[in-house]
């Protein structure tokens, strides 16, 4: 047993070392002009043992695509819990989280923005994980805002999420580029104050939103099939299951919910979910007023399928 651990780790080890000497050198080099002879004999290993972990080029920026996505959600759980436990006031802990976003995307921008030219994009695994990677992105993002902000931010979530993904996007590409030189530090205070005074607006005087949770969401990672569809419901979920337990209520309430989570799951996985039972259920975990955001977020998600189940 102790030898299969021991290889197991082996392997583990070998896919980092690939892993990460290939982001220094498609850095370095550029998508294009890296090969994986290059990647191999900066690894000290023949090409062939690449190719035994990584079949393709393709896979191999998807494994780093993965990888990068990965430490970013881990990350930012880890400086979720600090913040909260030093007791920060809900606006300074969105001011540090999108520091934080915008020094990571700064950091490793070649991973998570400049691949969008790459015809890389066209690969079945890359899109699966890259819609993976928008599901979560969109998720965290609906979560600070709604946590900023509480339940007057409701109807806007979808505007808001897109006008800071807007921002995001153009002032990442202004600071690689070199255009501005302000620390992310002073960004971030600039990103948040613009979306604080855009929220207070649209609160203040009650605009009709333009996006709505489901707009925001599916047109953003564009699930072209209904199995990338059933993921990202999935994986929605889970989140809902995850906030449960965070809840301040007492055990017994978090052990029903937690068992209607579970009958949700099972009624999803039926070849053909029950339309009214998936809705009696959803109705009832929307009488805990700290789950409608999620509640109400995921039963659009789930307005499609559930027009396809009762056809």
């Amino acid at each position: 047993m102790s030898e299969c651990v021991e290889v197991v780790k082996m392997e583990e080890f070998k896919r980092q070392q690939i892993v990460y000497t290939a982001m220094r050198i498609f850095k370095e080099k550029g998508y294009f002009a890296a090969s994986m002879q290059d990647i191999a004999e900066a690894c000290g290993m023949a090409k062939g043992s690449i190719y035994k972990v990584f079949p393709s080029k393709e896979d191999l920026f998807t494994g780093i695509f993965v990888e990068v996505h990965r430490t970013f959600f881990e990350e930012a759980r880890a400086l979720d819990r600090t913040l909260r436990l030093e007791g920060h006031p809900p606006k300074e802990i969105l001011r540090r989280k999108i520091v934080f976003q915008l020094q990571f995307m700064l950091e490793n921008y070649f991973f998570t923005s400049e691949f969008k030219d790459l015809p890389i994009t066209s690969n079945d695994n890359f899109l699966h994980e890259w819609r993976k990677k928008r599901a979560d992105l969109l998720a965290m993002h609906h979560e600070c805002f709604h946590e900023a902000y509480g339940e007057p931010i409701v109807p806007y979530l979808g505007d808001t999420v897109a006008i800071f993904r807007g921002m995001l996007k153009e002032y990442l590409a202004h600071a690689v580029q070199a255009v501005i030189a302000v620390p992310m530090a002073d960004l971030g205070g600039f990103l948040t104050d613009r979306i604080d005074a855009i929220v207070g607006d649209l609160i203040s005087s009650r605009a009709e939103p333009v996006l709505k949770a489901s707009s925001a969401y599916f047109n953003d990672i564009n699930p072209l099939d209904s199995s990338t569809r059933q993921i990202n419901i999935e994986a929605f979920l889970k989140f809902v299951a995850v906030k449960i337990e965070e809840l301040p209520q007492p055990a017994r309430i978090r052990e029903d919910l937690r068992e209607v989570i579970d009958l949700l799951q099972r009624e999803l996985e039926q070849p053909k979910p029950s339309g009214t039972l998936l809705r009696v259920y959803i109705t009832f975990l929307d009488t805990v007023s700290d789950l409608k955001p999620y509640v109400h977020q995921f039963s659009l998600m789930l307005n499609h399928a559930l027009t396809q189940y009762d056809k």
